[in-house]
């Protein structure tokens, strides 16, 4: 067996993340190792965390956290709350109902609400509960839950819990840095991102920012932590030399510092602009080939994926093996769509000609299937 070369990719990765890692980025990220405690690493350090600012739309500290962005969906949660607090999970995609099982898992009680993948998270559904049930402490959403490509109206939650005096948790992991986020002009109180999405670098690092008000509700919860501690790394990274509790993923931290000075020198308006670009080429693309959105009732949808429907002749594994074969790795549908649809990503460093080649051999695939009467053979199979 051949093995791969440092700069091999067999594959164009149209996926939900990880996404493609820039040259420039893996070229950072493979350096000499630096020490976690010396002047160069934190200046590193520094540029990631200054850079971050605008990704969120905020003024307050962003605090790396060394996990994935689940972890830190998990450490967000054991910062904020305490054993028996109630909250409103939004479970409308397979991320938003994972976010509410983490919770059950610390003894939280959970009201799931927006069950329905094929629709938005509502606000007035939202203010209907909180004004219900006045114990209700906070509100968990994703911003794009990338099992149905839903782009939840953030801001419009957001008002809605500031007048319940509710905490705002978003996931923004596969959101942040390829769609405009105002964390304080908005209110949101909690807001996550990681690194192996719009951000371009390898998974394992996540990003965290706090509200001053989810701050005060940090110093007063009861919920164990230890390493998932959000204190002691606002503490250590807000210093004039920053750093970070323990060991650092120095790479990590050095690809993310490069990622991020790519996306300031195209401008990051630009950026966003080109992941919406992408989104609705991608959308055109699909349905000029006579598919259609896996759920075409939302109100909004996110630019940096998109679920697809499949008619039923066509198997989706079938399909996405062919555009395999063809160098395009897609993803499969998630929850009760995986026997109907799959998933083109469209995020970080993807660009129009990417796009391009992926609808070039969608096509290419739904032809190859039809011509060699696949199409029917799938059918049969799925039955």
């Amino acid at each position: 067996m051949t093995s791969l070369g440092p700069n091999d990719s067999p594959y164009l990765l149209m996926t939900p993340g990880p996404t493609r890692v820039p040259e420039r980025v893996r070229r950072a990220g493979a350096r000499a190792m630096l020490h976690h405690r010396t002047p160069q690493f934190s200046a590193e350090l520094a540029v990631m965390l200054e850079l971050l600012h605008p990704i969120f739309g905020t003024s307050q500290p962003v605090l790396p956290v060394h996990t994935t962005g689940r972890g830190a969906l998990e450490a967000s949660l054991c910062n904020l709350l305490s054993p028996g607090d109630a909250i409103i999970a939004c479970c409308n995609g397979a991320f938003g109902e994972m976010w509410a099982r983490v919770a059950e898992a610390y003894g939280i009680v959970v009201h799931r609400i927006a069950c329905d993948w094929t629709a938005d998270a509502s606000p007035p559904d939202i203010a209907e509960l909180l004004d219900r049930d006045r114990s209700i402490r906070a509100v968990l959403v994703a911003y794009c839950d990338t099992s149905t490509g839903v782009r939840n109206d953030v801001a419009a939650i957001a008002r809605v819990t500031a007048a319940h005096d509710a905490l705002l948790f978003v996931d923004g992991v596969s959101a942040l840095g390829g769609m405009p986020f105002a964390f304080d002009e908005w209110g949101v109180d909690v807001a996550i991102t990681a690194s192996q999405k719009c951000l371009t670098a390898s998974p394992g690092l996540a990003f965290v920012t706090l509200s001053e008000r989810a701050w005060r509700a940090a110093n007063s919860a009861r919920l164990p932590r230890s390493y998932w501690d959000f204190r002691p790394i606002r503490e250590l990274v807000t210093k004039p030399r920053p750093e970070t509790p323990g060991t650092t993923p120095v790479h990590l931290v050095l690809q993310v510092a490069e990622s991020l000075r790519m996306i300031h020198e195209q401008g990051f308006a630009a950026v966003l602009e080109r992941h919406e670009a992408n989104a609705n080429a991608v959308r055109r693309g699909v349905a000029r080939l006579g598919l259609a959105l896996q759920c075409p009732d939302l109100r909004a949808l996110s630019p940096t994926v998109t679920a697809i429907a499949l008619p039923a002749s066509i198997a989706p594994k079938t399909l996405r093996e062919g555009l395999k074969q063809r160098g395009i790795l897609t993803a499969a549908a998630m929850g009760r769509f995986e026997p109907s649809g799959f998933r083109i990503g469209h995020m970080g460093d993807i660009r129009p000609a990417d796009v391009e080649r992926t609808l070039a051999a969608l096509a290419e695939t739904l032809d190859s299937l039809a011509n060699a009467g696949d199409v029917a053979g799938s059918e049969t199979a799925r039955r």
